[in-house]
């Protein structure tokens, strides 16, 4: 692959996330909700982690509005 052929490929790239983010209103998580959903539909597993994502766990846990310390409205 040349040079010239590798750029237009990461401009496709950059093309198709701007377009994907615009649908989406640049929400990521309504973004990873859509692709969740559309693996599932497809019965095809894409990738699946060894290691479960601690973030996106502790930020499901955690009541609405509230942080995944579970303390809202704190202040330093």
């Amino acid at each position: 692959m040349t040079s010239r052929n590798a750029d237009l490929v990461i401009e496709e790239i950059h093309q198709t996330r701007e377009k994907i983010s615009a649908r989406f209103g640049g929400n990521i998580a309504a973004i990873a909700e859509d692709a969740a959903r559309r693996q599932m539909e497809s019965k095809h597993l894409i990738w699946r982690s060894n290691k479960p994502n601690e973030a996106l766990q502790s930020s499901r846990s955690a009541p609405k509005g509230q942080g995944s310390s579970g303390k809202a409205g704190t202040a330093a």
